[in-house]
């Protein structure tokens, strides 16, 4: 069977275009291995429009709840699939699951997101969800009226920074070289601020917590531990929450032979209308290379998106 559209992701791009293609009868299939994207692993979200309030695991019970409900009058969803390759077929394109399974389409939607770089130091997995986090947005006011951190030196890590400045206590950045690669106008905006504190030459080293008197599991973030790269010495910070923007690295391997990708193996889409290089191929969310990525926007671009393609298979072709 040739579908008029695959939608690869269950994040809320993916979703998003799904209740879409639904609502709009286009014989989609859905792949996803799970639902939620980034989202999920965060205790609260505040930010998602509606809901003042929710977890990220019950957040992808909404968006699967709401994909199902266009479920059988010409969508398919197929979860626990992770997609191997796309290629052009002819006018069709053929998506490959890891598992060797094939599909054809018409058109493809590509929303695989994105996954955070990691920290890789002691401590780092352990206290994450609890004071580290990767989302400032989704997470920081959480941290209003404590002393926090953020690691980078991109203009992520400042506009965090500047972010966090307006009801946190203290901000201090670290940065592991002696240069910030953030924008000048950005970075001296941050410094003029009184509660900011730039630490140059601070490589993360470890982060230590309360141990929890209940599992004997690490409770809650309390002290970052960095080598000053100057003097050789480690030291400690004393913070409620850390905030990381080390970059984030785009699912996007099974596109990489299609589509074009920029410098950051991003999708390079068409802002209008979320159209890759090739005709047929869309991209919407973290996969894609928007300025601004959060989940409100990635939802908003895979509509657009979707209203793109029905015109491209309903009305040009």
């Amino acid at each position: 069977m040739t579908f008029d559209l695959i939608i690869v992701g269950g994040g809320p791009a993916g979703v998003a275009a799904g209740v879409y293609a639904g609502r709009k009868k286009l014989r989609t299939l859905f792949l996803t291995y799970d639902f939620g994207g980034q989202s999920v692993v965060s205790a609260e979200i505040q930010n998602w429009i509606g809901t003042p309030a929710i977890s990220g695991e019950a957040l992808a019970r909404q968006l699967e709840t709401h994909l199902r409900a266009y479920e059988g009058e010409g969508l398919s969803i197929k979860t626990g699939v992770k997609v191997q390759a796309v290629v052009a077929s002819g006018k069709n394109f053929t998506v490959t699951a890891e598992s060797g399974e094939k599909f054809e389409s018409r058109a493809v939607l590509i929303a695989t997101g994105a996954t955070r770089r990691k920290l890789i130091v002691p401590g780092a997995a352990e206290f994450e969800q609890k004071g580290i986090t990767y989302c400032a947005t989704c997470d920081g006011p959480l941290f209003a009226g404590q002393d926090v951190a953020v690691i980078g030196g991109g203009n992520a890590a400042l506009e965090t920074a500047a972010q966090l400045l307006a009801y946190c206590r203290t901000v201090t950045l670290l940065n592991r070289s002696g240069n910030l690669r953030a924008d000048a106008v950005t970075v001296e905006k941050v410094k003029a601020k009184t509660n900011f504190k730039l630490l140059l030459n601070a490589e993360p080293a470890e982060f230590r917590g309360d141990p929890s008197t209940t599992s004997g599991q690490a409770n809650f973030v309390k002290e970052l531990i960095y080598l000053d790269k100057a003097t050789g010495e480690k030291k400690s910070l004393a913070v409620g929450g850390v905030f990381v923007e080390i970059g984030l690295v785009p699912t996007t391997a099974m596109v990489k032979d299609l589509v074009k990708l920029n410098q950051y193996n991003q999708i390079v889409v068409d802002p209008r209308t979320q159209a890759a290089s090739i005709a047929g191929v869309w991209a919407a969310g973290d996969c894609a290379d928007g300025l601004y990525h959060q989940n409100n926007i990635a939802a908003g671009d895979a509509v657009k998106a979707l209203e793109d393609i029905y015109n491209h298979l309903h009305l040009k072709t």
